[in-house]
């Protein structure tokens, strides 16, 4: 892991300085800040986005001065180049490649790779990540209880590595101990062959010590087990995984992301848009490390809450919901009354303010 100790001056001659996140808040990422362009190195070097001191004048993502209601950042990602786009992601549900074994049990195959890769987070902020097919989130796995799994693991990275699943399995097939349960090391391979179970949202991750380094650098994805029955009918479908990224490797999260990119889904950006009346199931899980609890918080609505999918009775009617690290959950969306631009982000500020925010436009 990076030192971010080191006081070496850039190659502009402007001295580095670590970047904490309260610097992020005080210089105020929203118009970029300090921390607009830190790089892998955990160092400050020349910013390469507009910075604004915190009692300027506000300006807003579309360069309008004026109030605004969360802080963003100037400019956008390389979605082409990062290999993913988290507004694909939403709705980037994987099956796999499907067939029928001899017994008429439905089989999914699936080839997940381990790939080191720089990530660009914001503009400028470069984070060398490790990813499975080149993506974080991972693939959003996706079968029917009771269907066959079978996944061909690679890894191509130059760590040992493995995926561990939350749900029911056998013990061989759990990505922790050794070779012989998923555990490998670089350029090897393992098939992981299971049965999908129990009905629910789940999550899958890296296992290898250090286990918080592992995913947090991006090896996590959504796994999701639709029942026999399938779920009730809805007009949207769309999966969020929250989590952030320690950028200077000091086991503090800089930035805070749902589906990876920072303020992604904001006003100006992508913004998620949905029809006055539908109804919108949000497949919800969090893999923050370094921090304890995540939430997520709808403006102007409410959703019903189900904990881990795994019961059709849901435990709240709320417009906010906290997690633990690996807790997930599904929320119901009531269908929005009214057209108009409705915030969604995590209820905590600072995270707020440092990525976790997104909007809905709620359309006639």
């Amino acid at each position: 892991m990076n030192d971010s100790s080191d006081q070496s001056a850039d190659p502009g001659g402007e001295p580095a300085r670590p970047l904490s996140r309260r610097g992020m808040l005080t210089g105020g990422l929203g118009a970029a800040g300090l921390g607009a362009a830190v790089l892998a190195t955990g160092h400050v070097p020349r910013r390469t986005a507009q910075a604004q001191d915190a009692d300027a004048t506000p300006q807003s993502h579309s360069g309008h001065t004026g109030p605004f209601a969360m802080p963003g950042v100037v400019g956008e990602v390389d979605h082409v180049a990062n290999g993913f786009n988290p507004t694909d992601i939403l709705t980037d549900f994987d099956g796999g490649e499907v067939s029928q074994l001899s017994n008429g049990q439905t089989l999914h195959e699936y080839r997940i790779t381990v790939l080191n890769k720089e990530i660009e987070l914001i503009p400028g902020t470069v984070y060398p990540a490790w990813t499975y097919n080149g993506r974080i989130p991972g693939p959003t796995i996706r079968a029917r209880e009771g269907d066959r799994l079978r996944i061909r693991f690679i890894n191509g990275g130059d760590h040992p590595h493995s995926m561990h699943f939350h749900g029911i399995h056998p013990g061989n097939m759990d990505g922790v101990f050794d070779p012989e349960s998923g555990q490998i090391r670089p350029g090897e391979e393992f098939i992981y062959e299971f049965d999908a179970e129990p009905a629910g949202l789940h999550l899958y991750h890296c296992h290898t010590f250090p286990l918080a380094e592992h995913i947090a650098k991006g090896l996590y994805g959504a796994f999701i087990v639709d029942p026999k029955d399938g779920w009730p009918p809805v007009d949207r479908e769309f999966v969020m995984v929250m989590s952030g990224f320690d950028i200077d490797f000091d086991a503090e999260n800089d930035l805070y992301v749902v589906n990876a990119i920072p303020f992604h889904y904001d006003l100006d950006k992508n913004p998620i848009r949905i029809k006055v009346g539908e109804t919108v199931r949000i497949f919800l899980v969090n893999m923050l490390e370094f921090d304890q609890i995540n939430s997520l918080h709808v403006h102007a609505n409410f959703f019903n809450y189900y904990p881990t999918g795994t019961s059709r009775t849901p435990s709240d009617y709320t417009d906010t919901i906290a997690l633990m690290q690996g807790q997930r959950g599904i929320m119901e969306l009531s269908p929005y009354k009214y057209p108009g631009r409705y915030m969604f982000h995590a209820h905590k500020t600072e995270f707020a303010e440092l990525g976790w925010t997104g909007v809905f436009i709620v359309e006639e």
